[in-house]
């Protein structure tokens, strides 16, 4: 009994589940409003505050840095010299300061704020009294006024920053905990609504799954069913054309060998000038034509050289004489070398040979083509390409095409389709080679 389709109750677990998800969204996000705006006010401006505070806290350390270097003297540079760089250490602050103060927390005092800007005014007008002493020369006292007066205002600045980074990290986290508390409050009162939500889930997802399971065991039956009945019309093809091309060249191979022989004798008693003598010729020479047609359908029915030497020579041979009856010209190439191919397995790969080249023949209208025949100790490679049409847009179909990936699927290897960069089509077959057992 074939399985029954599971898309209505499909459908309408999925129903369930949206509406359920639908419900549950609604009801969350109404809860978490107050969240947001909290979250929105508090934490994330607190932290952009705290990233501007961190940037200024850089600067003063970079002028700490300057000023040490300025008071020992170690670089060989006139003090006015470090005003670029003190310039730009300000300007950079003052961007920061600016920024800073847009979106300054809710819990700051203003008194803060005002006392951190005269401080930072005071500073910079004794960098800039410290700078006007360098510049007339008086090195010795800008050095001084370094040591007494900017180190400690830097200081007490750098400490500044530091407290309002203590004060936004204990506003963040006071906020952080009372957000917490809010989300533990609707934590609970959704977990049985997700519970149900999950079950409804679970309930539909296995109905979903043992659905599908019953429908890909029956279509990997069916699969299987078609793969065994394709290999036996396959091997019962090959027994009969092996049968059949036997019978050809051993029976009635034999009977017009043996009819052109006696046509022979027979002609050699009668009179050269005879009339049936000559009569006896033609019909000698129609056996003899014949039976070379009978030797060449026995080779395509089953080639008796792939029996007797191989593969190898069998592909070499074959595409010889392919080029010679079609007028294609066609470069036959042969790497490496590798076990023996069975006799069960070379057939399929000399089927797949003759179907290929047949395309190009029939479809691809290319006047060249390659075949190549790449064998390792582990592996088989072959590859026909050619100089035509292309493959075209849907190489899946055509019993041809069918056929040979059905022998690929017999060798346990895969048939492959290409378009070389060049243009034309390139078909691929690899297969794995059985190592031969040590005695």
């Amino acid at each position: 009994m074939a399985p029954s389709s599971p898309t209505r109750p499909l459908l309408i677990g999925l129903a369930i589940t949206l509406l359920a998800v639908a419900v549950f969204s609604w009801y969350a996000l109404s809860r978490i409003q107050g969240v947001r705006a909290l979250q929105t006010h508090i934490i994330d401006r607190n932290r952009q505050d705290s990233l501007q505070l961190l940037r200024i806290q850089n600067n003063f350390h970079s002028l700490a840095l300057a000023m040490r270097d300025m008071v020992e003297g170690a670089e060989p540079y006139p003090l006015e010299s470090w005003k670029v760089q003190f310039d730009r250490i300000r300007y950079d602050l003052e961007d920061a300061l600016n920024i800073e103060a847009r979106i300054t927390p809710v819990s700051r005092r203003p008194d803060q704020q005002k006392q951190f800007a005269v401080a930072l005014l005071q500073f910079w007008n004794s960098t800039d009294q410290m700078f006007a002493l360098a510049r007339a020369g008086k090195q010795d006292q800008a050095r001084a006024l370094i040591r007494t007066s900017l180190e400690s205002q830097q200081a007490s600045l750098t400490s500044t920053v530091a407290r309002l980074l203590v004060l936004n990290n204990e506003t963040e986290d006071r906020a952080a905990l009372e957000v917490q508390q809010v989300y533990d409050r609707i934590e609970r009162r959704i977990y049985w609504f997700v519970l149900a939500v999950l079950i409804t889930i679970c309930v539909t997802s296995l109905y979903l799954i043992r659905a599908n399971r019953l429908i890909f065991d029956r279509m990997a039956a069916l699969a299987d069913q078609r793969r065994t009945l394709a290999r036996k019309l396959i091997r019962v093809q090959e027994d009969i054309l092996h049968s059949i091309s036997r019978e050809l060249h051993d029976e009635f191979g034999q009977i017009l060998t043996a009819v052109g022989a006696m046509l022979g004798r027979a002609g050699k008693n009668l009179p050269p000038d005879s009339t049936f003598r000559i009569e006896l010729s033609e019909v000698r020479e129609i056996a003899q034509s014949t039976l070379e047609r009978l030797r060449t359908l026995s080779q395509a029915l089953h080639p008796s050289i792939l029996d007797d030497y191989g593969l190898e020579k069998a592909i070499e041979s074959y595409v010889a004489q392919f080029a010679k009856q079609t007028g294609i010209i066609i470069g036959y190439e042969k790497y490496g070398t590798g076990p023996m191919v069975g006799s069960n397995e070379a057939i399929h790969v000399y089927r797949i040979l003759q179907e290929t080249l047949n395309n190009v023949v029939r479809h691809s209208k290319s006047s060249r083509a390659w075949v190549r025949l790449k064998i390792t100790a582990h592996s088989l490679r072959l590859e026909v390409e050619d100089r035509g049409i292309g493959v075209p847009d849907d190489p899946s179909g055509g019993l041809g095409l069918i056929a040979m990936r059905e022998r690929a699927d017999i060798l346990q290897g895969k048939l492959e389709l290409q378009r070389p960069s060049e243009g034309g089509t390139m078909v691929i077959l690899e297969m794995p080679l059985a190592q031969p057992a040590i005695v």
